[in-house]
């Protein structure tokens, strides 16, 4: 499909989704994210794109939900906010989980404010990286609201679940040093370096197998909800798959021929 509200790239397997409403702050529409689950799709099943950058265009990341929405909501008869909500709520959830589960190597180069939905949608990707602009708000309890983005699942895994909460609680701004401080942020570059640093990373983080990014991550993603034997178990059908696959059989071959040519 052709994009309007993001940009979507790919270069040297590695594929860039930037956000494209600087006016609104990129700020998430129904239309943004039809496009943006679309992008995600063609990364998904494309093999020649090994890793991917999400980013926004302007001055922030993704200000959290559009507005519009909002309205609408304030606006629907009573007898159908909660049905709607829930719709509206499948939509979001359907976006969150193929970003956090997709079986490539995923970074969040935040240029700047990343606030409620946005906040969410960057600690949905494996790693973030912001620069001196970046912040973070998990603003939604000053709209009466829990995060939906998967901010109460993915925050406490990065800084603990009291500071978790105390974020929730105000949704107060972190800037870019606390965030690096906390965890939320995995590295901090310049401005200017961003978007470069974080496709370098990218194609550093997709040298590996792909058959064993994929699969380590899924047990990864699922490790604080599995006892140790789940995971060894987990973990031995992985392998096994790892075993057969062509990358594996390719390198072990090269190491071998490499021991035999030094004996």
């Amino acid at each position: 499909m052709s994009y309007q509200l993001i940009e979507f790239s790919v270069e040297a397997g590695v594929a860039t989704i930037a956000f494209n409403r600087p006016e609104r702050r990129n700020a998430m529409s129904d239309e943004m994210r039809a496009e943006f689950v679309s992008a995600l799709e063609t990364v998904a099943r494309d093999k020649a794109i090994k890793a991917l950058v999400l980013t926004g265009r302007g001055n922030a990341f993704c200000a959290g939900g559009d507005i519009s929405g909002m309205k609408r909501r304030l606006a629907a008869p009573q007898g159908e906010v909660a049905f709607n909500g829930w719709s509206r709520q499948q939509g979001v959830h359907h976006v969150q989980s193929f970003l956090l589960g997709l079986p490539k190597p995923t970074i969040a180069a935040v240029n700047g404010a990343a606030a409620g939905l946005g906040a969410d949608t960057a600690l949905a990707c494996d790693f973030v990286m912001g620069t001196e602009r970046s912040k973070f708000t998990w603003s939604y309890i000053k709209r009466g609201l829990i995060p939906d983005g998967g901010g109460l699942y993915f925050l406490p895994r990065r800084v603990g679940l009291a500071r978790a909460k105390e974020l929730i609680f105000t949704g107060r701004v972190v800037e870019a040093d606390e965030a690096l401080a906390l965890g939320i942020v995995d590295r901090k570059v310049a401005s200017a370096e961003l978007l470069p640093a974080a496709q370098a990373w990218a194609a550093e983080l997709a040298q590996g197998s792909p058959t064993a990014l994929a699969l380590g991550k899924k047990i990864l993603n699922e490790t604080f909800e599995h006892s140790a034997h789940d995971i060894f178990s987990l973990g031995s059908q992985a392998q096994a798959i790892c075993y057969t696959s062509t990358e594996h059989r390719d390198a072990v071959a090269a190491f071998l021929a490499q021991s035999a040519s030094k004996d």
